[in-house]
């Protein structure tokens, strides 16, 4: 029993000089609290009856930013009652999840206005634009209402192009890359496993299990034909298996396997086996800002404050005081218990604060990446008609790097087609373009896939240079080399101000590391408040 009172006493003084953060990790070295090393903390949501039951007061928060983190930070902690605040910088929520409509205008910061001419139903998810089945996205689009449907990821009919090496110059379907590139390996492993130049790792049986699974997979001949890959169906057909006498007709034989191997089509299709990327994937129905629009309505719309741009944060023993410029350009100021700093890290940087250098300086380490997006608007679904594509990613090299088509609307009149979908220097390339260019060079490359329908049907189009999108800067970011201890540290709260976005998740550029973040930031929030004074 002294052991215990011992125990308890010298943890409500840890709790009351150190916060939650600290408080959590001293219970793990007791052995009271588990740790990541022997289990995972399921997330409990604050509850109203924890206040009630407690007699504690309920906080009141400044959340800086509505993107997925904020919103989803100010969601969770009004499950508990507490007052939040969200400040935003732009006209609507959301951030980087951004549904881009008939309608909408965005100024850029190089003061290029586009408006947008869409039809009727039709969009461009101009962020995220899809949820793997695993991520805790999905639990919130069902916790929140929001209706989804599937998102072709992977089309065995889309296409991949490139303008260099020996298979260019003309589209390749993704099952015949497919089937040439898995054959060809096959052959090549059949080969050396059945000369013995794998006996030292293989015994006679698992020899034979593997030279079956190889005829398989590579859909090879078998030994008598020497392993030999010399293509299939699977390959696709150049005229389709139909009614009668009409049995198909299979393409013409595979290249050769120096040319496949030269052509890096493999590269193309390998994203499939990243855990984050295979199937199945989702997209909430009508646009990716579903999910933004459900989260305000339940934050509630009177929480939530545009045209605030954030000039400074003040961490103060009682409290935090933020200074913010509103749409007027009067200068206002918010003051909170706590503060959920939930903006992008470099424009975190630029605010006044007394957070302390070490936090100045992790602000300042994650690198911005510059990611762009245009979606083009036909009157048409010529994909769909013309070349039987529902759906999917077509793949290039050339610097428009992907081209999505949609994955609704199906048999309808008309679509938009994501034309392209880069980063980086190809990013940084379109960025630099006015946006009537931009269409032009992306149009230019698609032509080259498609023909000319790709230009000719177009109707209308809206391009997003992220790193030129006011208050946002950036499509996601990039964390250098060696700055654990930075992110770490970004990861606690710094005096009473707490820091929330995919960036300090494991998910950086999905909607589910904004989520957790937010978790992080509430859960840390909520044990620091219960471990209060009973007001």
């Amino acid at each position: 029993m002294s052991a215990q009172v011992s125990r308890r006493a010298v943890l409500e003084a840890v709790g009351a000089t150190g916060g939650a953060g600290i408080l959590f990790e001293a219970m793990g070295l007791l052995g009271l609290a588990p740790t990541e090393a022997t289990s995972r903390v399921a997330y409990r949501p604050p509850a109203s009856a924890d206040f009630s039951l407690s007699g504690r007061r309920r906080a009141r928060v400044v959340v800086l930013g509505a993107g997925i983190a904020g919103l989803a930070a100010a969601y969770e902690l009004g499950k508990a009652g507490y007052d939040c605040r969200v400040l935003e910088a732009k006209d609507r929520p959301g951030g980087r999840n951004w549904t881009v409509r008939g309608g909408t205008t965005e100024r850029d910061l190089d003061g290029r206005t586009q408006t947008s001419a869409f039809a009727a139903g039709q969009y461009l998810n101009a962020g995220p634009a899809r949820i793997a089945q695993w991520m805790v996205t999905l639990d919130y689009c069902r916790e929140l209402g929001v209706a989804i449907e599937p998102m072709a990821n992977q089309n065995a009919d889309e296409v991949i192009y490139h303008q260099k090496g020996p298979l260019s110059g003309h589209p390749i379907a993704y099952r015949t890359a497919k089937a040439d590139v898995y054959g060809y390996i096959s052959e090549l492993l059949a080969k050396a496993t059945d000369r013995g130049s794998l006996d030292g790792e293989l015994t006679a049986t698992d020899k034979e299990k593997l030279l079956e699974f190889l005829r398989d997979f590579g859909d090879i001949g078998g030994r008598e034909h020497g392993w030999r890959y010399t293509g299939s169906s699977r390959r696709g057909y150049r005229v389709n298996p139909g009614a009668g006498s009409q049995r198909g007709v299979v393409l013409t034989p595979p290249p050769s396997l120096h040319d496949v191997l030269g052509s890096d089509v493999g590269l193309d299709f390998s994203f499939e086996l990243e855990y984050r990327q295979a199937m199945m994937m989702f997209q909430p129905v009508g646009g990716m800002d579903r999910i933004v629009d459900a989260l305000t309505r339940r934050v509630g719309r009177h929480r939530v404050r545009f045209g605030c741009q954030v000039l400074s944060v003040t961490d103060r023993p009682d409290g935090v005081e933020v200074l913010f410029r509103d749409g007027e350009g009067g200068t206002r100021h918010e003051t909170g218990d706590f503060c959920v700093a939930a903006m992008p890290p470099h424009l975190l940087a630029r605010l006044r604060h007394n957070l302390g250098g070490e936090v100045q300086r992790a602000l300042g380490l994650p690198r911005p990446l510059s990611v762009g997006k245009l979606g083009l608007e036909y009157g048409r679904r010529w994909w769909e008609e013309d070349e039987h594509i529902f759906g999917g990613i077509t793949t290039t090299d050339m610097d428009v790097r992907q081209i999505w088509h949609p994955s609704h609307g199906f048999l309808g009149d008309r679509g938009v087609v994501l034309g392209y979908y880069n980063r980086d220097a190809d990013s940084l390339l379109y960025d630099s373009l006015d946006p009537a260019a931009r269409v032009r060079r992306a149009v230019a490359a698609g032509v080259r896939i498609y023909g000319e329908k790709y230009r000719d049907e177009l109707v209308s189009s809206f391009s997003v240079a992220w790193r030129r999108t006011p208050f946002i800067e950036g499509g996601w970011i990039s964390w250098p080399n060696g700055t654990e201890r930075e992110y770490a540290l970004l990861n606690k709260p710094a005096g009473r101000v707490y820091f929330a976005g995919d960036w300090l998740s494991h998910l950086v550029s999905w909607q589910a590391g904004a989520f957790l973040s937010a978790r992080a930031a509430v859960m840390g929030i909520h044990e620091r408040a219960m471990a209060s004074q009973v007001s």
